[in-house]
């Protein structure tokens, strides 16, 4: 009897996974057994307790119980990727193959080479797979081979390729070709537990079964006004699947179709597409230009000389800027670890453009909170917010916090949901609570400069400031 060996990273999902698809098949052909495997990474352990990391491993511990319901136990590893899959062969010294959806940018894919090639080296078959994205970054090319710089023709290239179908899998077949193995180890297992303390306490679904049950929810509520609705953040509006994109519970493959084969108008199933799309642009764009991670896409904004005043870049975090719209965004971020996607562009726009501050900064921080922090996303938005990046926002297009404010929460209900201080202040003042009279203050009980700050910029002055700074680069 031989075994064959799953190694999952951020794909926690039995359907539409194809590694495990991959895998059960050969095994199948072969009488093999599966066993399935997860690398605890140190990097992780020496980091903080954020959101992200908790949100992560609770989804991993609950894939764990599900493959418990397997009569099997994922096997956690911990250390360096060639140590800790020689602990696991010499516990299954039958292995002959291992099964992974690859990394195809920044620590994942060096590691995947790595790990490809020691144990190509100990004469074990290495199978890896796209399954992350719709279309991988190497998939979609210019005539002449190059990469897309801009989204547009990219998309209308996108829309063209056959898109790749999901696979479902029995649960019952799965059972019969999985190994009835034990823990591996239970200091790994009670590192992971470590990291996700402090889960219980966020209002959070987690799991493959909650990520489609919010689809279906999404699709039957939310869809048919999602162009419109998308925008406004006081409302459920989105389809929170970033979330679940990260951790793997569901597939890209299940949502488009999911979307496709929706009872909705098409121009709505169009807006949802399109941010797929975007998703894997942005991919595209890190994993063939790495160095975007630090450095900007445009090289002649490489040299911008920016803001270093650590004291509104705590208030930006903190969310005591001033600006209402501001604040609740950051606040949203620092209590739940995920951040409205209108909100993402008007808290960039404001480091960058109104505080003058390091994009950097703020996609680091945005990193270390996100949930469904997602590496060519994330870095992609905040270089197209501070217009540094591909397809960028130009320069001198500089988003006004108020009025966006007033677009897009005009009674302010999402505000008043993030900032206790601003809940009964009258309507007209929510966006700019320093216009309201000291009488409006006492009464509301929310004295401006004492209980919620002035604005710490003028936005006017700042606006023309981050243009002349633009202006002189180019």
């Amino acid at each position: 009897m031989g075994s064959v060996i799953v190694w999952f990273r951020r794909d926690f999902r039995f359907q539409d996974n194809k590694a495990l698809s991959e895998a059960l098949s050969y095994c199948k052909k072969h009488h093999f057994e599966l066993i399935f495997t997860f690398h605890l990474n140190r990097k992780f352990l020496n980091e903080s307790n954020s959101l992200r990391h908790q949100f992560f491993m609770a989804t991993m511990l609950d894939f764990a119980k599900r493959c418990r319901k397997l009569g099997t136990e994922l096997q956690v590893v911990e250390g360096e990727p060639e140590k800790a899959f020689q602990h696991l062969l010499s516990k299954h010294n039958d292995a002959k193959a291992v099964y992974f959806n690859q990394d195809e940018a920044g620590y994942g894919k060096e590691r995947d080479e790595r790990i490809t090639s020691w144990l190509d080296e100990k004469g074990i078959h290495v199978y890896s797979f796209q399954d992350a994205y719709i279309h991988g970054p190497n998939e979609i090319r210019k005539k002449d081979g190059t990469v897309y710089k801009v989204f547009s023709p990219y998309y209308k290239a996108w829309k063209k390729l056959d898109k790749p179908v999901s696979e479902k899998l029995s649960f019952d077949e799965l059972g019969k070709f999985t190994r009835k193995a034990e823990p591996f180890s239970k200091n790994a297992m009670k590192d992971a537990e470590k990291l996700s303390k402090g889960f219980d306490e966020q209002d959070w679904e987690i799991g493959e079964k909650a990520a489609r049950e919010r689809m279906k929810k999404f699709i039957d509520q939310s869809l048919e006004e999602y162009p419109e609705g998308r925008d406004i953040p006081g409302i459920d509006g989105t389809s929170l699947m970033s979330r679940y994109l990260k951790t793997g519970c569901i597939s890209p493959r299940t949502v488009f179709s999911a979307i496709q084969q929706a009872d909705a108008p098409e121009d709505s199933k169009e807006a949802y597409i399109r941010e797929l799309a975007f998703r894997d642009f942005y991919q595209m764009i890190f994993a063939n230009y790495p160095e975007t991670k630090d450095q900007e896409f445009i090289e002649a904004y490489r040299s911008l000389d920016w803001n270093k005043d650590e004291q509104k870049f705590q208030a930006w975090k903190d969310g005591q800027t001033g600006y209402p719209i501001v604040d609740a965004g950051m606040r949203q971020l620092n209590r739940e670890g995920w951040m409205h996607n209108r909100l993402r562009m008007i808290t960039a726009s404001f480091l960058t453009k109104d505080l003058l501050i390091d994009w950097r900064l703020g996609e680091n921080y945005f990193a270390s909170k996100l949930v469904d922090y997602d590496p060519g996303s994330n870095i992609g938005g905040w270089q197209w917010a501070a217009s540094v990046g591909t397809d960028a926002v130009p320069y001198f297009r500089v988003f006004n916090p108020v009025t966006q404010s007033k677009r897009f929460d005009s009674k302010g209900d999402y505000i008043r949901k993030y900032i206790n201080e601003l809940a009964d202040i009258p309507s007209k003042y929510i966006h700019e609570p320093w216009k309201m009279p000291d009488k409006d203050q006492r009464e509301a009980a929310c004295l401006i400069g004492k209980d919620y700050p002035e604005p710490i910029v003028d936005h006017q002055k700042q606006r023309k400031l981050a243009i002349e700074m633009f202006k002189d680069e180019k």
